[in-house]
């Protein structure tokens, strides 16, 4: 099992900044990425998750993202929305 709090990067030679991609929880979309850190071992995003002054922001463990679809801007983690509220 990954280190919760670090980032799994296959295949990527360099940080990508992930500010601004797309949240695809496993059962849909959930919001934009805010920020990330790359600290090893204290990795994160913070999840924006809604509308204006209506979103929350969410902080979400590197070691829960499970794929990054950098063409498409798009990252995916191994949590429900619910879980992520």
């Amino acid at each position: 099992m990954a280190e919760l709090w670090t980032f799994e990067m296959l295949e990527i030679t360099e940080p990508v900044d992930l500010t601004g991609f797309d949240v695809e929880a496993s059962d849909g979309s959930i919001g934009k990425i805010d920020e990330a850190t790359y600290e090893a071992g204290a990795g994160y995003v913070v999840v924006d998750t809604g509308f204006w002054i209506f979103g929350k922001k969410r902080m979400i463990p590197a070691g829960a993202i499970t794929e990054m679809d950098l063409d498409n801007r798009t990252v995916r983690v191994n949590l429900t929305k619910d879980q992520i509220k």
